[in-house]
């Protein structure tokens, strides 16, 4: 991952890299999602220890919109791969994102990703001083800045997420 960041310093490819990863992951265990002796309980568990954490390190992007779409558009597509089509009418239909969120209760990839980034600012923050990592969350950049609309930092986006969370940092 640190060498991608070296050589391009694009999260947007970083992400495309671990969504291919991901369907690598998913066809390499396909017989299991596949089964009917396995039970969708037993799949979705199958997904988060073995796709999901393909998404490891996301705690350190800042994702836009379109990323964050990117991702879910991947979560959903596994989870209608291991739900199935649903038989209505006299037909067979797509599942829609609305009952994909509800028969996952809400939780996303991208809710989890948030909660990584949450945790690692409080790994920052109670981290001493002296630290590498804590020098350079301190640390504020001299310099201009390229034309146009400058990219959400990191610590922007973190303090966004805590705010709609509704956690007040001291």
């Amino acid at each position: 991952m640190v060498d991608s960041y070296l050589n391009d310093n694009s999260v947007e490819k970083e992400i495309q890299r671990r969504i291919f990863a991901g369907n690598r992951t998913y066809f390499a265990a396909i017989n299991h999602f596949r089964s009917r002796l396995l039970a969708r309980a037993a799949k979705i568990m199958l997904y988060k220890t073995l796709i999901r954490p393909v998404m490891y390190g996301a705690e350190a992007w800042t994702l836009t919109k379109k990323e964050e779409q990117a991702v879910l558009i991947f979560e959903r597509t596994i989870f209608r791969r291991i739900y199935g089509l649903k038989y209505e009418n006299w037909e067979w239909k797509s599942r829609t994102h609305r009952e994909l969120e509800e028969m996952s209760k809400g939780e996303n990839i991208v809710k989890c990703m948030k909660g990584q980034r949450i945790s690692w600012l409080g790994h920052l923050d109670r981290m001493e001083e002296d630290r590498m990592p804590k020098k350079i969350f301190k640390q504020e950049l001299e310099g201009t800045r390229r034309r146009g609309r400058p990219r959400e930092t990191w610590k922007e986006e973190v303090e966004r997420d805590l705010e709609v969370l509704g956690i007040r940092r001291r």
